[in-house]
């Protein structure tokens, strides 16, 4: 075996490193920069998959690893950095333990993914780190603008633990989700797409104008990515 076939793996090992070292940070009270390995994890997540692509080294092994990393960093990682924002702000409940209920479904996705031969280069539910994303982003934000309306409502017993559940229940439905990634054969660009970049360069311009965080744009473009996909579904049923 040449030393080609070991780069994708490697690549998805620093995934998981990046998902652990975000894990600490998240135990440790700074969101902020768990947000940042978070980012970090998705970036590598993408490369493995183009790394395996480009140097024709594919394999069984890979696949698993990957599930693995993407547990950690989008599975565990999202659902540490709710609890850790909600004991931030101050919330003193129950209801601390409902975003756990993420990462369980987190597995599930990813195992369903594992043996799912129709999820190719688009997917039927919302993909993990997209989940992870908006919960990473929505509490780097309110850790960084603590009087922003976001961060009052982060500090309530419910709005955390409800967004967990609801992006749980969505990352296991059936609910089709056109995917960005470039492979052989898969349309780039249609209606749906390009709708969707027009809202995301338009909250870029918002987020920017208003001189608001960077992480609000990126919050708002995951939201939107899934808005505009069950309106997309909505439509055609």
């Amino acid at each position: 075996m040449t030393l080609k076939k070991y780069i994708p793996n490697t690549i998805t090992s620093m995934n998981a490193l990046c998902g652990t070292v975000g894990v600490v940070f998240a135990l440790q009270g700074r969101p902020d920069l768990a947000f940042l390995a978070m980012l970090a994890a998705s970036v590598l997540d993408f490369c493995d998959g183009l790394a395996a692509r480009f140097l024709d080294a594919s394999s069984l092994m890979g696949k698993e690893l990957d599930s693995l990393a993407d547990m950690v960093s989008f599975g565990v990682l999202p659902s540490v950095i709710l609890i850790g924002t909600m004991q931030q702000q101050g919330v003193d409940s129950w209801t601390e333990v409902i975003p756990v209920f993420l990462a369980v479904m987190s597995a599930l996705r990813l195992a369903k993914f594992n043996v799912d031969k129709r999820q190719t280069s688009d997917f039927l539910g919302v993909a993990t780190p997209t989940s992870a994303i908006i919960c990473g982003s929505l509490c780097y934000f309110v850790t960084v603008h603590p009087g922003t309306v976001l961060s009052t409502w982060a500090g309530t017993q419910w709005f955390l633990p409800a967004l967990a559940v609801v992006l749980g229940l969505l990352i296991v439905s059936e609910i089709p989700m056109f995917g960005m990634k470039i492979a052989k054969g898969h349309k780039l660009l249609d209606a749906k797409r390009i709708v969707f970049l027009s809202l995301a360069l338009a909250a870029i311009v918002f987020v920017a104008a208003a001189g608001l965080n960077w992480s609000l744009a990126v919050l708002l473009i995951f939201c939107l990515y899934i808005l505009v996909n069950l309106v997309v579904r909505l439509f055609k049923r």
